[in-house]
């Protein structure tokens, strides 16, 4: 349905995440993936969700011309915890540390998307409230050492081990804490090409 709609425009997802990707593959878009190096800094003054709407529309700056038909789609997510923004860890030691401090806790995670064409900008957000069960050091261990902590904002992905066992509630969408709020970019995309 959402593919015929698009069937004049083409559809560029700037995005590494094989999470992202897959989305794209299963609401049965074509789309291209191309990537551009940015460094993810933002100005201190920032919280939440004008973090993600800062780095998203950043990353959509990084693509200087569009063709008429190209729609652009930028993101970002971060875990947002105690006033703070956790991205991705850099080592596994402060992987650790990011899950000890989400442990017997609840958390934000907070995701931005911004659609660009040569006409229009928009940028979304969607925010899920995660709790976390109390978790053991030996199940924090278990968890960085035989998975991978290091591509997933605050450490950890809600579809693997670590969410089977250690996640008590969640309020809002699942599918945003996997690092895109697929309902709210269907949607969009509808609204965009109608308008």
């Amino acid at each position: 349905m959402l593919k015929e709609i698009l069937k004049n425009r083409t559809l560029i997802l700037a995005s590494g995440s094989p999470r992202r990707q897959q989305f794209f593959k299963d609401l049965g878009l074509d789309f291209s993936i191309k990537l551009k190096e940015i460094k993810e800094i933002y100005p201190d003054h920032l919280e939440a969700e004008e973090i993600t709407n800062y780095l998203a529309e950043l990353k959509s700056k990084a693509f200087t011309s569009l063709n008429e038909s190209d729609i652009l789609i930028t993101s970002d997510t971060i875990v947002w915890h105690k006033n703070k923004a956790l991205g991705k860890p850099k080592t596994i030691q402060e992987a650790k540390n990011m899950l000890a401090s989400l442990s017997g806790d609840t958390h934000k995670v907070i995701t931005s998307v911004c659609f660009r064409s040569n006409t229009h900008k928009r940028i979304i957000h969607q925010t899920t409230k995660v709790t976390f069960k109390t978790l053991t050091p030996q199940e924090i261990e278990y968890y960085v050492d035989t998975f991978s902590p290091l591509d997933k904002a605050g450490s950890y992905g809600i579809q693997e081990w670590i969410g089977f066992i250690g996640i008590t509630h969640i309020e809002g969408s699942y599918f945003n804490v996997m690092g895109l709020p697929v309902q709210l970019v269907y949607e969009t995309l509808i609204d965009l090409v109608k308008s």
